[in-house]
């Protein structure tokens, strides 16, 4: 069924882009500039962030081809996740990933938890749920809750939501390069393309 949805997506971004990118080397038309462009975190880096949400089948879908990408990303380029916070149901999953952040674990959670809700269509949405699902996974109760109602969380959730309100995003997956250029579903055929625009946007932050 996820698969049906995907496809109707992109086929009605063709129906807006038409023929898709005329010349390998031009990107009229597959991503939006940010106006005014926002601050990045990574200094002298090429920073590239990636907004998601953990019930998005979108998402759950561009992570084998993101995850890709990753394994051979330059030197010079410094990859930022970011919860989607587009609306206040979309809440307990960015907590979520701050929770995991902030006790070292993403790397065991941020794969198990996209799992669990659309390979093995669990329900995860809730914080007690959410509570349930780390102490699966070797996290105590005591830990979790401690993280999840900490001060600093509280400021990165809100720190989401104004970074999703000044890139006007709309949707996720979407990807920020150097917090100029944004790339979304509707710019884009296929989550292939979306990696091959991001990265010749990164050649253009280069230049």
């Amino acid at each position: 069924m996820y698969k049906k949805i995907i496809n109707s997506v992109f086929m009605l971004a063709c129906l807006f882009y038409g023929g898709g990118i005329a010349a390998q080397d031009s990107l009229e038309g597959k991503y939006a500039e940010i106006n005014p462009p926002q601050p990045t975190q990574t200094g002298d880096k090429i920073e590239v962030l990636e907004v998601f949400w953990y019930g998005c089948p979108h998402c759950y879908s561009f992570e084998p081809h993101l995850e890709a990408w990753l394994k051979e990303l330059p030197a010079d380029v410094e990859f930022i996740r970011v919860p989607g916070v587009l609306n206040r149901g979309w809440i307990p999953h960015a907590k979520a990933y701050y929770v995991a952040e902030k006790l070292d674990i993403v790397d065991k959670i941020h794969p198990s938890l996209f799992d669990a809700i659309h390979k093995e269509k669990r329900r995860l949405f809730t914080e007690d749920e959410l509570k349930d699902f780390f102490v699966e996974h070797g996290v105590s109760a005591d830990d979790f809750e401690r993280v999840i109602t900490s001060k600093e969380l509280d400021t990165k959730i809100r720190q989401a939501y104004f970074l999703a309100r000044d890139y006007k995003l709309t949707g996720v997956p979407s990807m920020v390069v150097n917090g100029k250029h944004l790339i979304s579903a509707s710019h884009i055929r296929t989550f292939e393309e979306m990696i091959q625009v991001t990265k010749a946007l990164v050649e253009k932050e280069r230049n």
